[in-house]
Formats: C-alpha cells, sequence, structure tokens
C-alpha cells in the first residue's frame, strides 16, 4: 500500500497560511444598494465578496486582517484593510483615492494578498495643497480621519474629508518600514511643507535718519506768511472804510530761529523738550541776584536837623 502525506509537503505548506486572489475592482460609488456608503471613501478599507470571508477563516492568518493590493500592469502597489464581506462574487470595491494610486479603472484586475505588517511609530505627510494650512488644529483632524484606515504605505496619497472639503497628503515616511500597521498604535505624526507653499517674503527694515540739508533763510520767511497775529482790515461802526490798506510786515531772515532735532529720538517714546532754556547767569549776576537779610536803608519820620 503507498501513502502520500500531501499536507506535509513545504510548498503546500506556504499556501496554507496565504490568501491570494484577484478580483475586478469598481469605485464605491458603484456599489448596489439602497444605504449610502459613502463612508468607505473616508478611509483605507476595502468590500469584499463573501467568499474572501469564508476562505480567509480556514487559513491560520493573523488578526487584523491586511492586504496587499497590487497592480501588475502599472507595477503600483498599496496596503489596505477589510471593512465588510458584502460584495458580488469575483468584485471588490475600492475607495476612489486607493484606485487612483493603483492607476486602475472601472472593472481593472487587482491582486489582493494577505499580509502581516509591523506597529507605526512614526509617520510623515505632505499636504498636497496649501489650504491645508487654514486648518486650526491640522493634528487632531488627521488623527481623527487616520481612525477609518488599517495601515498607511510610503509614497501613496490619501484623502481626508473635513468640513465637506477634501484634503490629500502624500505619506512621505513611515517607521519602522514602508507599510505599517496603525491599528491601535502610538505613531508620532509630522508635516512637511505643502506644495507649491512660499514663505513669505520678509522685507528687512532699514531705519534711515534723514540728513540734514542746510537751507536758504530767505525760504523759511517765506513758508512763515501763513499766519500773522492783528494783520487782517479793520472795519469801522460808521461804515466807512479806513483809508490805510493793511500790508503785513516783512519779517527779518535774522529773526527766525530754526529748531535744533531731537537725534536720540526712538519710536514709541514721547519726549518733551523746552523752547526755552534758562541762561546761565554770570557771576556778577549772580552775586547782585543773591538775597542778602538786612541789607537795606533804614528810614525815619522825622527828620533830623539842628536844633535853633
Amino acid at each position: 500500500m503507498f501513502s502520500f502525506n500531501v499536507f506535509d509537503h513545504p510548498i503546500q505548506r506556504g499556501f496554507q497560511n496565504r490568501f491570494s486572489t484577484q478580483y475586478r475592482c469598481y469605485s464605491v460609488s458603484m456599489l448596489a444598494g439602497p444605504n449610502d456608503r459613502s463612508d468607505v471613501e473616508k478611509g483605507g478599507k476595502i468590500i469584499m465578496p463573501p467568499s474572501a470571508l469564508d476562505q480567509l477563516s480556514r487559513l491560520n492568518i493573523t488578526y487584523p486582517m491586511l492586504f496587499k493590493l497590487t497592480n501588475k500592469n502599472s507595477d503600483r502597489m498599496t496596503h489596505c484593510g477589510v471593512l465588510e464581506f458584502v460584495a458580488d462574487e469575483g468584485i471588490c470595491y475600492l475607495p476612489h483615492w486607493m484606485m487612483q494610486n493603483l492607476l486602475l479603472e472601472e472593472g481593472g484586475l487587482v491582486q489582493v494578498e494577505s499580509v502581516n505588517l509591523m506597529v507605526a511609530t512614526y509617520s510623515k505627510f505632505q499636504p498636497q495643497s496649501p489650504d491645508f494650512l487654514d486648518i486650526t488644529n491640522p493634528k487632531a483632524v488627521l488623527e481623527n480621519a487616520l481612525r477609518n484606515f488599517a495601515c498607511l504605505t510610503t509614497g501613496d496619497v490619501i484623502a481626508i474629508n473635513y468640513n465637506e472639503k477634501i484634503y490629500e497628503l502624500r505619506v512621505m515616511e513611515t517607521k519602522p518600514d514602508k507599510a505599517v500597521s496603525i491599528i491601535e498604535c502610538d505613531m508620532n505624526v509630522d508635516f512637511d511643507a505643502p506644495l507649491g507653499y512660499k514663505e513669505p517674503e520678509r522685507r528687512p527694515q532699514h531705519h534711515e535718519e534723514p540728513a540734514e540739508e542746510e537751507g536758504d533763510p530767505n525760504s523759511y520767511a517765506d513758508m512763515d506768511m501763513r499766519f500773522r497775529a492783528f494783520t487782517g482790515s479793520g472795519n469801522r461802526l460808521d461804515g466807512k472804510k479806513k483809508g490805510i490798506e493793511p500790508s503785513p510786515v516783512p519779517i527779518d531772515p535774522s529773526d527766525i530761529k530754526r529748531g535744533i532735532p531731537n537725534y536720540e529720538y526712538k519710536v514709541g517714546k514721547i519726549t518733551f523738550i523746552r523752547n526755552s532754556r534758562p541762561k546761565k547767569m554770570t557771576d556778577d549776576e549772580d552775586a547782585l541776584s543773591r538775597f542778602i537779610a538786612f541789607s537795606g536803608e533804614g528810614q525815619s519820620l522825622r527828620k533830623k536837623g539842628r536844633k535853633p
């Protein structure tokens, strides 16, 4: 008698714990049903047929279920999780951004393989539009959006929905591997400068002091003709006009005193400068201005005279 131990063959043992098959992929908008499945577009998980669940349950695979998607025609690949097993046989439904990364069209073939990924510790993203900077707290928004994802792949462009607007972010770097699992992990998130972002130009502020120019004193006299006190024409109560027309008295340029600029002026500081300063007194004037007690001359009511 002959006995064949087929299950002990190394090739069969290799295929025992591996799920690998091909599906025709469609976007979530092609999913038939009364319910709106727009939630699938907000994450990184796919919908597979029930036969895949039956086959996966017979294999000794690790949970959570993670898959590697490959487009052999364009040699593009990404990783994802599974959301439900309700698709038609031979068909799987992918988010639109995932189909763009794989360069897949509606009805294209995609290879689905089960994989084990390391837990993420670090990831770096680059927003594809400067509009992402308008978000008040981008890390909190991204953390909330990544709850619908199962894994990340370096080079993918993921899409998140916030305030009814879609923001695209490119995965620039992941650690400890190029494809990592983000389920129940403590991951540090960093951002790169958005695509097309330009730093605002900062113009250097030069505080240039205006140069003092020596002007002609005659020009100051012309400038001072704007207002003079008591230069108007007078009117009489009886209505008669005055015979002499008023004429402004010309100003002697030598009488004009030019102000001294404050060279220690600083922006934001107010300095009150007195126009008149007390003159320094000489020694003789200082001696005369001093007060000396009882230095006056006395006066008498009676006139002193000789007796006859």
